[in-house]
């Protein structure tokens, strides 16, 4: 499984961003996503994930209120959109699948790909 997350940039504090993932050639069927970031000198941590077939969605802390994830099933993309962004989510975003997991635990998941950097900054 080859993963792509993009969309990332420069956003204002309160601004609004919208990253998305692209699992190449499987279908989102069989693979559950979960997004994570790691900021400057932190530790990767979970955000979400949205399951395999169901679509149920799980949000860690860091993302409950502000970050919504979804997908498409047409176009196999999953999506974060992260609203009302603080300075202190600057960091590289992930997305990464597992055809199993139903939070975002990194040792859940197989497949990781390039992150994506996300800076909010005024």
């Amino acid at each position: 499984v080859q993963l792509r997350a993009f969309g990332g940039g420069l956003v204002q504090p309160g601004g609004s961003l919208r990253l998305s993932c692209d699992p190449s050639r499987f279908t989102l069927d069989y693979l559950s996503i979960g997004w994570f970031r790691q900021a400057p000198g932190k530790q990767r941590e979970g955000l979400s994930c949205i399951t395999k077939q169901t679509g149920g969605t799980y949000y860690t802390e860091a993302a409950k209120g502000r970050f919504t994830t979804s997908r498409d099933g047409a176009k196999s993309t999953v999506y974060l959109q992260m609203n009302n962004l603080k300075v202190e989510d600057t960091a590289i975003y992930y997305c990464a699948a597992s055809n199993r997991a139903l939070l975002p635990i990194e040792e859940e998941f197989n497949y990781w790909g390039q992150g994506t950097l996300v800076t909010v900054s005024s």
